[in-house]
């Protein structure tokens, strides 16, 4: 649905922030208000995703609720730490701020190609991956998805992903009523952590963090192109585990990325704890249909270590 003219406050907030850039938007006001076009093209829970095309120039933006101003405010941050580390194409944040209905972000609008997320993408993040980081976690925590992320520091990786990534997912599905069998093998889980991870000392390194077939892309040059991440410092392999989850990736991607950076033996197991906590947290963030998949790799982690 387009909105021609000055819109919400928030968005009204947001063309002002636009003008306030020098060079960016041309032309003169026109009575005072610069019109736009808002065309709203996606979203879910607290997030609405727009487009916004203004005096010849188009962005695309994201609001949130004023309760979820972190969450984007997290995301920036991510942004600008992948692009210090130039090794792969993210986009440019021209404003992030908050109104008094909604906080935004405006990116720059790219033109996605078909294909991608092949030998390109995989040489770049391991660029991104030998970045690292003076322990495992972030300065702030984030979002996965809508779900905050904890990102306390710590030394120690597997108490790291035990207590900042399983846990809190395992208290969530448990206040959402998955309790049973999923609770009683979860607990047995979170004993198991170390030994599932022992001999395992991975560097602390940068992290997309969100790194799904959705959140890849490449630019018409062949540029390859990452967005909406949850970075923080971590085992570089929760990356590569999570492209693996839900397909996506060409071969050529994981050729590339070993022949740069190749994976330590017992890679496939630790890839299953890794996805877990993403198959909990879909199981959290959308129903049931996630439960037999949590449960089965719950399952699966267990009987590795009896």
């Amino acid at each position: 649905m387009g909105v021609t003219g000055t819109g919400d406050p928030w968005q009204r907030t947001l063309v002002a922030t636009l003008e306030a850039v020098p060079g960016l938007l041309g032309g003169e006001r026109c009575g005072g208000e610069r019109p736009g076009t808002w065309t709203r093209i996606g979203g879910n829970g607290p997030v609405s995703v727009w487009s916004l095309a203004v005096d010849g120039a188009r962005f695309f933006v994201k609001a949130a609720t004023p309760g979820h101003a972190d969450m984007l405010s997290a995301e920036v941050e991510a942004l600008a730490v992948l692009r210090d580390a130039a090794a792969v194409r993210v986009p440019q944040v021209y404003a992030s701020a908050q109104a008094k209905d909604a906080a935004f972000v405006a990116l720059e609008w790219l033109d996605i190609a078909d294909g991608g997320r092949d030998a390109a993408l995989g040489r770049a993040l391991a660029a991104v991956h030998a970045v690292h980081g003076p322990r495992f976690g972030w300065h702030r925590d984030n979002h996965i998805g809508t779900t905050p992320q904890r990102n306390a520091w710590s030394d120690d990786w597997a108490a790291f992903f035990r207590d900042r990534r399983v846990a809190p997912q395992l208290e969530l599905a448990a206040q959402n009523g998955y309790t049973g069998s999923l609770a009683r093998r979860g607990k047995a889980l979170l004993a198991s952590v170390p030994a599932l991870l022992a001999g395992h000392c991975p560097a602390p390194s940068l992290l997309h963090g969100d790194l799904w077939a959705g959140n890849a892309a490449r630019l018409a040059d062949g540029s390859p192109l990452v967005f909406d991440p949850a970075s923080y410092y971590g085992d570089r392999e929760a990356d590569l585990a999570m492209t693996e989850l839900f397909g996506g990736f060409a071969p050529e991607f994981y050729a590339a990325y070993a022949d740069a950076a190749p994976l330590a033996p017992g890679y496939p197991l630790r890839r299953t704890l890794y996805n877990c906590y993403h198959v909990l947290n879909h199981l959290n963030l959308f129903g049931a249909a996630y439960f037999a998949r949590a449960e089965s790799m719950v399952a699966e982690l267990l009987a590795a270590v009896q």
